[in-house]
């Protein structure tokens, strides 16, 4: 067929009907037939000829034009597309390198090849138009929640319509056994839009703790309007959930607000997510009595924090073991979830036997590294002596509040402690000199003997090898794996040295070796202060 003035309007009309169909912008179906005709003109004046059409958006002429490029003589390389400074002084006054010649061509008959050539380039153009938009669209609402129809079921994986497209809910995040027929509809979070070759794939989630999040966003105003917090949210989907709220108005209780008149609220939710049964938790600050919070509905006893290893541990009766752990685990696996820390749960009895047994393995020691009798042993330990080193360099007067100690008898325990450090001291500083520590790393301040014959034993022996280290090389840390934690020993770290006791080490002996500028430490040291001050002052 001739592009001629019979069906000029005609293009422009298929292409507004394209666009509203597609809901695309027109003028993207107006390229894509540009290009589709462009091709169809190489096809008919030659390949390599530099043909392009120009559709006018009013009256739907298309113009063929054949473009050259003037080129240095030594590029001139295809001759239908380009040609040297000399030959196009024939068309062009004072022509440079770089410059155009354009002049119009005759338009093309397109055989019955020929359109279905234009008609193909013309659907692969719309159809990258429209995962552009479709991408564009949903890439904004990804972490919302969507409404949408079921269409079909692959593989276990649920296929929906959203709309402008199709989404995906995968088997694994589907709520326990739920069974979806065509024409569903359906409610889901988007947890991700990702852009692919073979378009925009959209993953939805009734799994993710952001679901249950977003649906008490919907039921409850006061977490809408931002006066209620969701601070933490953990689900066994399907089973069981616990979600920690925080008001900041004090006239506002969040969990009578989550929970709404007569459960109202959060029964909506509860129907939404197949009977989940959810537990509203306040939130607080202080992480022991929010752990004790999100144990509920079991009974604390104690609580201890280790917040350097991110672990702590709960003391309960006897009678509520069972019910702190939950079936199969549930109730302490949603609380370690909730609170962000490893939680170790024992009784009473087992909590009492191991104070038991650190209490006579301390006494031990004193009785053996002292000379003393078990009775005195045990006094010591009572007063909360857990190491010699306590006892060789504390204050006297802490020494004399234990009932018939007097200066003297404080006195030799104390020479007793230091003699004997001194003596582990020698024997440690001997072991690391045969091991070959240099002077460098013994002269070190800050290590002692005992830290440098551990650092020899792990091939730590100058002071340039332990400036190399890493924090958590010396005081240990803690590495995630698949979503579990996975505890790295450290060198120093049978010796309580911390991470930031570490980082101090090997900074001093980076700046002892010449490796750092002290005052760009001291810049940096000024500069994370101002931080930090203007952070806590917004």
């Amino acid at each position: 067929m001739a592009i001629t003035s019979a069906n000029q309007l005609e293009l422009l009309q298929t292409a507004e009907a394209v666009a509203r169909e597609k809901m695309i912008d027109p003028g993207l179906v107006v390229e894509a037939m540009e290009e589709s005709l462009a091709r169809a003109a190489k096809s008919r004046y030659g390949a390599e000829m530099d043909i392009r059409v120009s559709i006018d958006r009013k009256t739907g002429r298309a113009t063929f034009t054949r473009v050259r490029t003037v080129v240095e003589d030594d590029e001139l390389e295809n001759y239908q597309a380009e040609m040297t400074v000399e030959t196009a002084r024939q068309y062009l006054d004072d022509p440079k390198v770089g410059d155009m010649f354009v002049e119009e061509v005759p338009p093309v008959e397109l055989g019955r090849i020929a359109a279905q050539s234009a008609k193909q380039v013309i659907l692969q153009k719309v159809r990258e138009a429209e995962r552009d938009r479709q991408y564009e669209e949903f890439k904004d609402r990804a972490g919302t929640i969507i409404n949408a129809t079921v269409k079909r079921e692959e593989y276990g994986n649920v296929i929906v319509d959203v709309g402008a497209g199709e989404a995906i809910l995968r088997r694994n995040e589907k709520i326990g056994r739920e069974a979806y027929r065509p024409g569903d509809r359906i409610r889901c979070f988007i947890k991700d839009v990702r852009r692919e070759q073979r378009g925009p794939q959209i993953f939805l989630s009734r799994t993710a703790p952001e679901f249950m999040a977003e649906l008490f966003k919907m039921e409850v105003p006061e977490i809408y309007d931002g006066i209620i917090e969701i601070k933490a949210v953990a689900r066994d989907p399907g089973s069981r959930a616990k979600i920690a709220v925080i008001s900041y108005d004090n006239s506002i209780d969040p969990v009578g607000a989550c929970v709404g008149m007569r459960g109202s609220r959060v029964q909506a939710v509860v129907n939404e997510l197949q009977g989940e049964k959810i537990d509203i938790i306040p939130w607080n600050e202080d992480m022991p009595t929010f752990l004790v919070n999100a144990l509920q509905p079991a009974e604390v006893s104690k609580v201890v924090l280790d917040e350097e290893a991110e672990r702590i541990e709960v003391v309960v009766p006897e009678e509520q073991l069972s019910l702190a752990i939950g079936r199969r685990g549930q109730n302490v696996r949603l609380a370690s979830q909730l609170t962000g820390l490893d939680i170790d749960i024992m009784t009473e009895e087992e909590e009492s036997a191991r104070r038991q047994k650190e209490f006579e393995e301390r006494t031990q020691l004193f009785v053996t590294t002292l000379d003393l009798d078990e009775f005195f042993a045990q006094l010591l330990v009572a007063e909360g002596f857990t190491s010699l080193e306590e006892v060789a360099y504390v204050e006297l007067d802490e020494l004399l509040v234990i009932d018939g100690v007097d200066d003297d008898t404080a006195a030799e325990l104390q020479a007793r402690a230091r003699d004997y450090l001194e003596a582990l001291n020698r024997k440690a500083l001997e072991h690391a000199r045969e091991l070959g520590v240099e002077d460098s790393l013994v002269d070190f301040p800050g290590l002692t003997p005992q830290m440098i014959e551990a650092l020899a034993e792990d091939g730590v022996k100058t002071l340039e090898d332990f400036a190399t280290c890493a924090d958590w090389e010396l005081a240990g840390g803690w590495t995630t794996i698949d979503g579990e934690r996975h505890k790295d020993d450290g060198l120093l770290e049978p010796f309580d040295i911390s991470l930031e006791e570490a980082q101090d080490l090997i900074m001093t002996a980076r700046v002892a070796l010449g490796w750092v500028d002290p005052t760009e430490l001291e810049a940096e040291a000024e500069e994370a202060d101002a931080t930090d001050e203007e952070e806590a002052e917004a």
